[in-house]
């Protein structure tokens, strides 16, 4: 007997007692997650991983000292604070976080969605 249950955001199809997920991967806590991962060539998937990671390190360092020289070391008045260059650091701050968060969507064939080998 086959069926289809619709769970929330998740679609899942039930045959013979075992489930399989569409659209959405497990994680460790056992709740859905809609991560679109890409799947590309190992040799891309590396060149991603470092220069993201790099570009991710420069901007968030350059941002915290855009930070630290718009407060002066956190010691300046509030007057004295220039607000371009403390939001320009905090922008820079949440690109380098943005690139690292897409980087993690990239994957070669044969990781699993959790990042680990598939089991198979």
């Amino acid at each position: 007997m086959s069926h289809a249950t619709h769970t929330g955001p998740t679609e899942s199809t039930v045959t013979d007692g075992h489930e399989k997920t569409d659209k959405s991967t497990a994680t460790a806590d056992g709740t859905a997650s809609d991560r679109r991962d890409v799947v590309v060539p190992l040799r891309v998937y590396k060149a991603v991983s470092v220069f993201s990671t790099l570009f991710a390190i420069l901007a968030i360092v350059a941002g915290f000292v855009a930070l630290d020289g718009a407060t002066n070391r956190a010691t300046a008045e509030l007057s004295e604070v220039d607000p371009l260059i403390a939001l320009a650091g905090l922008g820079t701050i949440v690109f380098g976080a943005v690139v690292y968060a897409f980087s993690t969507r990239f994957r070669t064939e044969g990781m699993g969605p959790d990042g680990g080998e598939t089991d198979g």
